[in-house]
């Protein structure tokens, strides 16, 4: 598997892994994503941000996330716990890997290119979140070395887990 930044050409691949990942978790009873959000304009959006990268297998795209720096508007407050690192962080978000390579560290590979990135840039927080039945992604970010920090609410009231990680832990 190759990461690399995503391009415009990718958008429709990209919106492809956002529906796959919706129906994976509709069928396993997790209620994330089921508004039709994300979507290929928010693919767009990330491309354009340049914050969107995917992976390649065989010349298909077969995942894909955001991986950013600056502030999250949602990591603001966070409820029954707290943040442990302070200053610029780096975050991932909308995480989609296609059922034909899951449970081959796919989304390991996005968290192992935010550590690079934030190594280079010397940041040394990392986070993310993840709703609270996808145990998936919660196994991915606590085999990555992110610890659970607390809830935290998006735009919409609804409530995700919190995680964190810091470079100066070791993890």
């Amino acid at each position: 598997m190759e990461l690399r930044k995503a391009a415009a050409r990718d958008v429709e691949a990209m919106a492809a892994l956002y529906d796959e990942a919706r129906t994976a978790l509709k069928a396993a009873g997790v209620d994330q994503w089921q508004d039709g959000y994300p979507d290929a304009s928010a693919a767009a959006q990330d491309v354009a941000a340049g914050t969107a990268y995917v992976l390649e297998e065989a010349g298909l795209v077969v995942g894909t996330a955001c991986l950013a720096f600056g502030e999250e508007p949602t990591y603001r407050a966070i409820e029954r716990g707290a943040w442990q690192g302070w200053g610029e962080y780096g975050y991932l978000h909308r995480v989609a890997v296609s059922n034909q390579i899951k449970g081959r560290g796919a989304a390991g590979l996005f968290f192992q290119e935010l550590k690079r990135q934030a190594e280079r840039r010397g940041v040394s927080v990392l986070r993310g979140d993840t709703h609270r039945d996808n145990r998936p992604m919660r196994r991915a970010m606590e085999k990555n070395g992110f610890s659970y920090r607390g809830i935290i609410h998006l735009e919409d009231g609804a409530e995700r887990l919190a995680f964190e990680w810091l470079a100066l832990s070791g993890s």
